[in-house]
């Protein structure tokens, strides 16, 4: 049996996407064309690898999600073969898919990726972005080359870029607050509101270490919105440094205590095993200016 690798792409695509009409135009083929793939691969490896479940919506086998992952495998190194002969002619083309949490994309990715592009123009840089726990999953089955995210970042091989700590913002209603030396979190721990920007473990553990109550008082998904419910006297907001300079604001930053830091760092399945076009943005990323001011 001869693995197409055009069919291969086409499965990849419709696995992403879970639906042949847009899958089709987004490879910029046909749909009858698509599902044809889809069903020579099927006849070819004697498998389902696509159902459709009681909403008429597709859905992965288990077999399908195996072969999905393997597939992409298939993909990163074919696109590593012809990086590899680039090299050897002086060149550098491809593409690097890389997912990462909204902060890092504002404040690390944009003179990381300006940096690659001017030097690389050939590679093409896919940008995906998500949590720190949807980036993992998206390393782990190889849906993008390397991820950025919070610690922890156990089962990956990683490289941490800074450490980032947590502190608290509070309204200038907050009048009684505005003069102290940092805020308490075990006396103001009914008050807060959290942004579930990756650091869920830091603070978790940080929580019991110090026999606090994590109350799911108020939680956000960004930094924005979190700013927004401080800004309107919600209570006391609790994100990490790096995500809220993301954005702009007018509040009062105060340190807390107990501290709490987390790691933010890149992850990817190997770091040998990487494209060329890959490692090569890794390490861009790693000696870029921004990452180094927020070491």
């Amino acid at each position: 049996m001869v693995m197409n690798m055009n069919s291969l792409h086409i499965f990849v695509k419709v696995a992403e996407t879970l639906n042949m009409t847009e899958a089709a135009n987004e490879l910029y083929i046909s749909q009858p064309a698509v599902s044809k793939a889809i069903k020579t691969m099927e006849t070819s490896l004697g498998v389902k690898l696509l159902i459709r479940d009681k909403q008429n919506k597709l859905k992965l086998t288990d077999a399908g999600k195996e072969i999905a992952v393997l597939a992409r495998q298939m993909i990163v190194i074919e696109n590593k073969i012809y990086q590899v002969a680039d090299q050897e002619n002086h060149l550098l083309r491809g593409k690097v898919k890389v997912g990462s949490f909204p902060a890092v994309s504002t404040n690390i990715l944009p003179q990381a990726i300006a940096s690659f592009k001017s030097k690389y123009p050939l590679v093409q840089i896919e940008l995906v972005e998500g949590t720190s726990d949807q980036i993992k999953q998206w390393v782990e089955t190889r849906l993008v080359d390397l991820g950025i995210v919070a610690s922890p970042f156990d089962g990956f091989e990683s490289q941490v870029l800074f450490q980032d700590r947590m502190a608290a913002v509070i309204p200038e209603q907050y009048h009684h607050l505005k003069d102290a030396p940092f805020i308490d979190l075990k006396k103001h721990q009914n008050e807060l509101i959290f942004c579930k920007g990756g650091h869920e473990v830091a603070v978790s553990q940080i929580f019991q270490k110090h026999r606090l109550e994590l109350k799911e008082n108020l939680t956000v998904q960004n930094a924005e919105t979190l700013v927004n419910m401080v800004n309107n006297n919600l209570g006391i907001g609790l994100i990490s440094n790096f995500s809220l300079s993301s954005v702009s604001h007018r509040l009062i930053k105060k340190d807390i205590s107990p501290q709490i830091i987390r790691e933010v760092g890149m992850i990817t399945p190997s770091f040998e095993e990487a494209t060329p076009a890959a490692a090569e943005f890794m390490k861009m990323i790693i000696e870029s200016e921004t990452v180094r001011s927020f070491s």
